[in-house]
């Protein structure tokens, strides 16, 4: 089971968790088995065609899964997925 890391805008839907862990081989498996476990937390992730929503980035071991190989991402029991959220900046 991989460990994926929670931020704290999303601990709410696991329960207040900062990391549980999912099975998976890949990271769209990985994924696949959060949500499942954790069913509030889908419509955060996803959008209404169960895509990857724009604003989540998804890391694998500290690496940009959109460098990798995406969703099909090779992912191994010792692994660590982190969602992290992009967060909008810049002068108001």
């Amino acid at each position: 089971m991989a460990t994926v890391f929670i931020p704290t805008p999303l601990r709410q839907f696991v329960d207040g968790q900062d990391s549980v862990h999912a099975d998976g081989t890949t990271v769209d498996e990985v994924l696949a088995s959060l949500v499942e476990h954790h069913t509030a937390l889908k419509s955060q992730l996803f959008d209404d065609q169960d895509q990857l929503r724009r604003f989540v980035n998804i890391y694998l071991n500290d690496e940009d899964i959109r460098y990798l190989q995406r969703g099909d991402t090779a992912v191994q029991d010792t692994d660590e997925v982190s969602i992290v959220p992009a967060i909008a900046g810049g002068r108001g």
